[in-house]
């Protein structure tokens, strides 16, 4: 009789704690507004541009569209492109890991709101605008998440980081 007992008890236990758990993953949101999306090739141009889609976050549209074109160039720039498409060149631009650090100055200024930055960055037609391909919004409603589809100017951006001393030739 014991053991009956003790089985039905354990058997209690588990039921109660499988309902509890499957009852926790049903009230479970999914947003897109936590999830720090990839920058991704699209592919590549005859000048050497790279047609990426990238993500950024911002309290409103404009300022989410703004940060997903600075890390399109960030990530071109630091880290290299290695999601989506194998055209583009996976090898940042800026090889010394130690770049931004030892450059902050000019980083901060250069990817400052109406930057420099912004003179490598077309739409993927090659206009000065961007096409928007995401749109999302945290949990708590106080970011926005947008991604675009952008041209990042990978040539004239080595060049200028030449011509500014950055790297040498």
């Amino acid at each position: 009789m014991k053991t009956i007992l003790k089985s039905v008890g354990i058997l209690l236990v588990f039921l109660v704690g499988f309902t509890l758990n499957s009852s926790a993953q049903k009230k479970q949101k999914k947003t897109a507004g936590f999830y720090d999306y990839e920058t991704e090739c699209l592919g590549v141009e005859g000048d050497g541009s790279q047609t990426v889609r990238s993500h950024g976050k911002g309290r409103n549209r404009e300022d989410a569209i703004e940060q997903a074109k600075k890390n399109a160039v960030r990530d071109v720039l630091f880290k290299g492109i290695t999601k989506g498409s194998s055209e583009c060149n996976t090898k940042p631009v800026l090889f010394n890991p130690n770049a931004r650090e030892k450059f902050e100055d000019y980083f901060n200024a250069f990817f400052a709101d109406g930057g420099p930055y912004k003179e490598f960055i077309t739409s993927e037609d090659g206009s000065d605008m961007h096409s928007e391909v995401r749109k999302g919004r945290s949990q708590a409603g106080s970011q926005e998440n947008y991604g675009v589809v952008v041209r990042v100017q990978r040539a004239k951006l080595k060049e200028r980081m030449i011509q500014d001393k950055i790297i040498t030739q």
